[in-house]
């Protein structure tokens, strides 16, 4: 079928009640382009109980009803034709009307669906679709609102190739020969019979035609048909992490006349294999997984899903030493995973947070019974082209996992996913402790350890993670989880490191992989998976800081009034707090140290604890990292105690206070790849030297900012397209006149974007702020801030940023 775009000229919103608009129009229509999040922009509540949980999870944003219109034009030619609208995801229970009338609906928030049109529309006349979305207590984590992806307007015979119609699987690989076998989905809705013939081509990397092959196929009016090809591809290039080469099928139905329909995907050739001794293999080479956790909300964009957003944060999280993404707790967008085929990134999609036990008052569980299966379709019908998509979970910490029943639903969705794509494997999440909740007072008695009245999941959760992995070993948990896990290929653990080696040789044919796991731990998880082969890999909670779950990373550090950490943090804090990477995508301490741990970096890197908070007792969550900056301004703190933190693989490491030495301290692998030296603050420059066999093997340093403060800014790119989801990342930074970041220096920036280009977002990783992402102004952080801006057709794109006491700072971009 014929697609376009159908981003452009809607309207969105707060719904209103029809009957309140019998006086007027009382809350007016704003024009919007999709992909939109209508949640982002909305005032952030601040709640009767400021510790609350409630309005935590979702950054204290507030929920509601948004509705969205459009008016677009369909000529009378159409007539005839089959016409659908698809929703690539619209969270959430959404319903679509056209010209009034009901034409469809879907409740999962991250479900593509489509519309079947042409019944309700006019043609020759213009025509108006609306679609209203609701969010409202339903997710532990930030969802945004609205129509957060794209849309598409699909025209096509009535004999033609279904939506998601072309699937490719490569079941044979050689490497004088590889089998792409391509299977191709035809729908009649004539009256007639009708024979066509199908041709298949297979292009490589540069367009040429590598493979063909023509078939015939015959298809019954109201039965669709399925034709199957295999094509022959010769000398195959293998995809892979580190070679991720794509080969396109482009598939054509032809009639007497000529081309009918047309129909192209996206895929690559690589072969999985499993197994407890040799783990995972891809193309026959064991693999590792270095992976991150991160949700679908783009930091300052909230949870729009632009193609060039999705693309960044791949691409950022690659370089940082991932080479694997677990979507938490969601089917991914297109846009992800077709930057995760292009850059190697391997993927995890997940299906669901939850099945029949609801975590939110009113989550997906009000409607999972009913629509499971056809969110399980939609996803598999999405990922089944993509090489990077290497498994599917069906869950995350579902508490069902721990009974009978609930095993016999986690059998029930794996089998639906194996009957629609047999060539991935099948894992889930599973919370060892929650799978044994209802058990898990009587557990801590019979342990001796005081059970508080009214203790509930996020005071356990604040607790150290030992506590998670002691419930996780335990026989109860072995028991009542041994039917959820022996239903998947990989049996997901979260928290649960401590069944690593206990079930080598309890299930000696399971195949681990750490689906979730506390940042801090690291170094041990690593070793155990290196050291053991039916571990294939390690998850961290997250990679990429998100939106919501408000402050469970943050520093914290222990007084009288609050004797142990707490899980989320009062308004106004607005994210997590625990990503390696933050919400603008600049690389925090803890992804330099996970880097070491993994074996990419042999050079040492520096972490300075903030002054400020020397002598404190630290005691925050297990997914909260050391209150550190790499950086050595700190003014008004001279002569101060501060504490700086080395991370090397080296033997041992030698700090240097301008030019002073310190001495050497052990490091590496033994010492948990980090040491920490004790000093006073003073202006200058801090180096460390790592030492491997007494000889020198690597040196970082950090140098204070000094003089007028200067801000820069500096576009991600110097063209950008000018249409198709591109947009253009300006960052804007405090330094001196050497480029050295002045991190003490904050201050309000105020942008102007000028010519083909509109400002679209304006944010910082300030972790606790009231600030908009859409207004012009904002306070750097850290020295930093970032703005996005979404070309808005071919021309130049200027930038011009002011601070106090700063020079004007511009840019300018030219979109194409």
């Amino acid at each position: 079928m014929l697609r376009s775009a159908f981003n452009d000229n809607w309207q969105a919103r707060p719904k209103v009640n029809p009957f309140a608009e019998l006086s007027g129009v009382s809350v007016p229509f704003q024009p919007v382009t999709v992909p939109h999040d209508a949640m982002i922009g909305q005032e952030r509540v601040v709640p009767v109980e400021s510790t609350g949980a409630e309005g935590g999870a979702g950054a204290y944003f507030p929920g509601g009803a948004f509705e969205y219109r459009k008016t677009f034009h369909v000529p009378e030619e159409l007539l005839g034709r089959r016409i659908l609208f698809e929703f690539e995801g619209v969270y959430r229970d959404a319903t679509v009307h056209i010209n009034g009338d009901y034409a469809g609906q879907r409740p999962y928030g991250y479900s593509q669906f489509h519309i079947d049109a042409d019944r309700f529309l006019r043609f020759g006349e213009d025509n108006e679709i609306r679609v209203v979305a609701r969010s409202h207590h339903d997710s532990r984590w930030y969802t945004g609102a609205g129509i957060y992806r794209d849309t598409w307007m699909l025209v096509g015979p009535l004999a033609r190739i279904a939506p998601e119609g072309v699937q490719v699987t490569t079941p044979e690989i050689e490497a004088e020969l590889a089998v792409a076998e391509v299977t191709t989905r035809v729908e009649n809705d004539s009256i007639a019979i009708r024979t066509l013939d199908l041709v298949t081509e297979v292009r490589d990397a540069d367009g040429t035609v590598v493979a063909t092959d023509a078939t015939r196929i015959t298809v019954l009016p109201g039965e669709p048909a399925t034709a199957r090809q295999r094509l022959y591809v010769p000398d195959p290039s293998l995809w892979s992490p580190d070679a991720p080469d794509l080969y396109t099928a482009v598939v054509t139905l032809k009639d007497a006349d000529g081309q009918v329909d047309a129909e192209s995907v996206t895929f690559g050739i690589r072969s999985l294999r499993l197994d407890p001794r040799r783990g995972l293999r891809i193309n026959g080479e064991s693999v590792k997984l270095r992976g991150a956790c991160i949700h679908h909300d783009n930091g300052p964009l909230g949870a729009a899903t632009f193609a060039r957003a999705e693309e960044r944060r791949v691409r950022l999280l690659k370089d940082a030493g991932f080479n694997a993404i677990r979507m938490s707790h969601h089917p991914a967008s297109k846009a992800m995973l077709d930057s995760c085929d292009r850059l190697g990134m391997l993927v995890v999609d997940e299906a669901f947070d939850m099945w029949t036990s609801a975590k939110s008052d009113f989550d997906y569980s009000l409607n999972f019974p009913e629509w499971w299966e056809r969110d399980i379709e939609a996803m598999v019908a999405k990922d089944v082209n993509h090489p990077s998509v290497i498994m599917y979970s069906i869950g995350n910490e579902i508490p069902e996992t721990g009974s009978p029943v609930g095993a016999a639903q986690g059998r029930a969705l794996a089998e639906k996913v194996r009957s629609l794509d047999s060539t991935r494997y099948v894992t889930n999440g599973i919370n060892g402790m929650l799978a044994v909740m209802s058990d898990l007072a009587a557990m801590r008695q019979q342990a001796g350890q005081r059970v508080d009245e009214g203790e509930g999941i996020n005071t356990l959760m604040a607790d150290p993670g030992a506590a998670m992995n002691a419930i996780s070993s335990s026989e109860l948990v072995t028991q009542r989880t041994a039917e959820s896990f022996g239903v998947l290929d990989v049996a997901g653990m979260n928290y649960a490191e401590s069944r690593y080696a206990l079930d080598r040789e309890l299930f000696p044919n399971r195949v681990i992989v750490g689906t979730e796991t506390f940042p801090t731990r690291i170094d041990g998880n690593w070793k155990l998976v290196k050291e053991h082969a039916h571990v294939i890999g390690d998850f961290t909670w997250t990679g990429w800081d998100y939106l919501g779950e408000v402050g469970i990373g943050r520093p914290q550090y222990l007084t009288a009034e609050t004797p142990r950490p707490a899980f989320m943090a009062p308004y106004p804090y607005l994210v997590a707090g625990c990503g390696d990477i933050d919400i603008t995508g600049h690389r925090r301490p803890a992804s330099y140290y996970r880097e070491i741990v993994f074996g990419l970096r042999d050079q040492p890197y520096l972490a300075v604890q903030q002054p400020q908070h020397h002598g404190k007792t630290f005691a925050a969550t297990p997914w909260a990292w050391s209150d550190t900056v790499a950086g050595w301004t700190w003014p008004g703190f001279e002569d101060a105690p501060v504490t700086v933190e080395v991370y090397s693989d080296a033997d041992e490491v030698e700090l240097l206070v301008n030019g002073r030495s310190l001495g050497r301290q052990p490091v590496g692998e033994g010492h948990r790849f980090r040491t920490a030296f004790e000093t006073t603050y003073q202006p200058g420059e801090l180096e460390a030297i790592a030492y491997r066999g007494g000889e020198p093997a690597g040196r970082i340093s950090l140098r204070s900012a000094t003089g007028p403060v200067q801000l820069r800014a500096e576009a991600d790119r110097p063209t950008v397209a000018a249409h198709g989801g591109d947009l253009v990342y300006v960052t804007l930074a405090l330094t001196d006149a050497d480029g050295t970041l002045h991190a003490a220096a904050d201050r309000m920036v105020n942008l102007d974007v000028t010519g083909a280009g509109t400002l679209l977002a304006f944010g910082s990783a300030d972790p606790c702020t009231e600030e908009r992402f859409d207004a012009k102004d904002r306070r750097t952080y850290q020295g930093r801030a970032i703005a996005v801006i979404r070309p808005t057709g071919v021309g130049e794109i200027r930038i011009t940023a002011t601070a106090p006491c700063c020079d004007v700072a511009q840019t300018t971009v030219r979109a194409t």
